[in-house]
């Protein structure tokens, strides 16, 4: 115990001496928490739409007010030529182009039906996807509305009538702030606690003192554990200012217990850290420990669940995310935070996080190999 006591010692006193460590530990969560949430959204709004207009009629007028009266549209022009509309897409000035035939209105009293245009540009396919999902909606709404007017009902109507209401659990606003700040806070906590526990054995190699902690008595196991615990230590922090930020800026308050939390984020760090060490036990450069870190990052964390849906990811990436630990705390930051789980919900994902930073960890354990 003395002898790791005296390794902690030194790694936080290393850790302290360094500012650019602490400018990374304070002020990285700080900035990043308070920008990323505000851009990164799900809802695509002011998609660019050019209409085309062939018709000029009742009915098409009272289809592009209502396509216009939402925010999520932005008529760029309103014209009668296609080519023309087209010239707005090929310079990027327009997203969507809806064209209105010329027998629409008569069509669609007489004949009950007709068929509209729709051309997308799917350079940015999430917008024009998005898009376009949202103006077919405007449109099937628009349809219906036009059907009931024609419908001339009795006095006394017999006919059931049947009504829908959605309610958005655990999210009632959909808010996107506070399905994304949990998943942001994960990311930080895991690339801090990626990036400088890859980085710690291999500057002791650079500057040369591993040979000199290699002659001592130190066994491997109270090496690779007084490099674990300060930055496992920092990692919380790195969690607990996170925490108080999002409280401040976004008012996002935990319905489940902070305990569950720092718990799980405790031995998910046993993870990142692992897998850091494991890293560095391997390399002999800081550049190559970084590459390699940063190789494993952006893999774990775009296919985390952050920014794509597990659920809509292919067969072959969902079953990697079974082994990606970046997924597990990401969706208990979620399931606590919006839902209020406790320890007993999320057994599951800390049974295996725990079995993963046991495996990384004896792992970097025993690659460590002391040279006398």
């Amino acid at each position: 115990m003395r002898t790791l006591r005296i390794l902690l010692e030194k790694e936080f006193r290393q850790i302290f001496r360094n500012p650019a460590i602490l400018r990374l530990i304070f002020m990285m969560p700080t900035i990043q928490l308070l920008i990323m949430p505000l851009a990164a959204d799900y809802e695509v709004k002011n998609v660019k739409l050019c209409v085309v207009d062939l018709d000029r009629s009742a009915y098409s007028q009272k289809l592009v007010n209502k396509i216009t009266s939402t925010n999520y549209f932005r008529l760029v022009d309103y014209t009668h030529s296609y080519d023309e509309a087209l010239k707005y897409v090929e310079k990027d000035e327009a997203d969507l182009v809806l064209q209105i035939p010329a027998s629409f209105e008569k069509q669609l009293v007489t004949e009950e039906k007709t068929t509209l245009f729709l051309a997308i540009n799917a350079i940015n396919g999430v917008k024009a996807n998005l898009g376009g999902a949202y103006l077919r909606s405007i449109i099937v709404d628009f349809n219906r509305e036009v059907r009931l007017d024609w419908i001339q009902l009795p006095r006394l109507n017999v006919q059931p009538k049947l009504e829908v209401a959605a309610i958005n659990w655990f999210n009632p606003l959909m808010n996107y702030q506070v399905f994304m700040v949990p998943g942001i806070l994960v990311i930080l906590v895991t690339m801090v606690g990626g990036f400088l526990s890859a980085l710690n054995i291999v500057k002791e190699k650079e500057v040369g003192t591993i040979e000199q902690i290699n002659v001592t008595p130190i066994r491997k196991h109270q090496f690779i554990l007084g490099k674990l615990i300060p930055f496992w230590v920092l990692g919380l922090i790195i969690l607990s200012i996170g925490m108080v930020i999002s409280w401040l800026a976004y008012g996002i308050v935990p319905l489940g217990s902070m305990l569950t939390i720092y718990l799980f984020a405790g031995v998910y760090l046993l993870v990142v850290l692992g897998m850091g060490l494991l890293i560095s036990t391997f390399v002999q450069t800081q550049q190559q420990a970084m590459l390699l870190s940063f190789f494993f990052m952006m893999i774990f964390i775009m296919l985390g669940g952050l920014y794509t849906s597990i659920e809509s990811m292919p067969d072959w990436a969902r079953i990697f995310t079974w082994f990606n630990p970046v997924s597990y705390f990401i969706e208990v930051m979620r399931m606590v935070v919006l839902k209020g789980s406790t320890l007993f919900d999320i057994r599951y994902h800390l049974l295996i996080v725990f079995l993963m930073g046991i495996m990384l960890n004896g792992f970097a354990v025993y690659n460590y190999r002391k040279r006398s």
